[in-house]
């Protein structure tokens, strides 16, 4: 079995009376891209919070690299690197000089530096005022700042938050690279499943502070269940007439719907309608789509 990087065990958080992280039980394993995906408001940001020792649990335990984080916080935490929410800088330094009030406070080589700048691809821009950079560039930045300690853990939150297309691309494909080429693992968070489908191994989906999956992106696609449709004269008609040859089907406005049929059911199911003078206009495969499984898993309130 895969090593654990992370473990939680019936994480939860309160505010008061409000529940906002709910007995979260993560597990990420070695290597792997975590994404961790749910509607604004899921409770994300606060397991994060909790997971960096920024929060404390109301209730529940937090293992990183298999140490209980409670017990051991500075000695895992030196392993760890994060971007939470939008990085702040010094607009007036450049990108080495505000690096360089990070790599003193961390106490690593200065030759780090350039290390990182070449990882995110900021070295041609090392020199400029970081108030000059775009949103994307300095997102990059944030990360540079999160990887100068060697982290074998990285944690970001949202990273492409307010990102255009080119400069989402960018910071995907920057995440995606990591693993194989710095032997990471990453949770990244997210609202979007079409970043997280392109990025992640694992996923693990909250609403409303409980988490309702954690699987695969492949486990999570099985549950697309397709349908055949097949667009017929007198659909009624049609359907009762299926009913009586013993074929299941549904009735959708002038079409019918097969569940998941193999090849030959559907080539004799169209064959029998045709020979008993039905009209057949159209056949095609219906799809269930992963934004419409995580719309019914979180109960609609998510973004796609």
């Amino acid at each position: 079995m895969s090593e654990l990087i992370v473990e939680t065990k019936q994480l939860t958080k309160k505010f008061g009376k409000s529940i906002v992280v709910d007995n979260v039980d993560l597990k990420i394993k070695k290597g792997e891209i975590y994404g961790f995906l749910g509607p604004n408001g899921a409770g994300k940001t606060t397991t994060i919070r909790m997971l960096l020792g920024l929060a404390k649990p109301t209730k529940g335990s937090v293992e990183i690299f298999g140490k209980d984080l409670k017990q051991e916080k500075l000695p895992i935490l030196k392993k760890v690197g994060s971007l939470v929410e939008y990085p702040s800088y010094y607009g007036h330094l450049t990108a080495i000089e505000n690096l360089e009030a990070i790599r003193r406070l961390l106490d690593v080589p200065k030759s780090r530096i350039e290390e990182v700048l070449s990882i995110v691809r900021l070295s041609k821009d090392a020199s400029r005022p970081v108030q000059g950079f775009s949103l994307g560039m300095k997102q990059r930045l944030g990360i540079a700042a999160a990887l100068l300690g060697k982290p074998e853990l990285l944690i970001l939150d949202e990273p492409t938050n307010g990102l255009d297309p080119s400069g989402i691309l960018e910071i995907r494909e920057l995440i995606k690279s990591m693993p194989s080429e710095n032997g990471m693992t990453i949770l990244v968070s997210s609202h979007l499943l079409s970043e997280i489908d392109q990025m992640a191994t694992q996923v693990g989906i909250i609403t409303k502070g409980s988490m309702i999956f954690q699987d695969s992106i492949e486990t999570l696609r099985k549950r697309s269940h397709s349908k055949i449709a097949i667009r017929v004269n007198e659909a009624e008609k049609a359907w009762r007439f299926l009913l009586s040859k013993g074929v299941q089907a549904e009735i959708e406005k002038s079409s019918l719907l097969l569940n998941g049929s193999s090849d030959n059911v559907v080539a004799g199911v169209i064959e029998d309608l045709v020979m008993n003078k039905f009209s057949v206009y159209r056949v095609e495969e219906n799809k269930k789509s992963l934004e419409e499984i995580f719309l019914e898993l979180t109960g609609g309130g998510g973004s796609l």
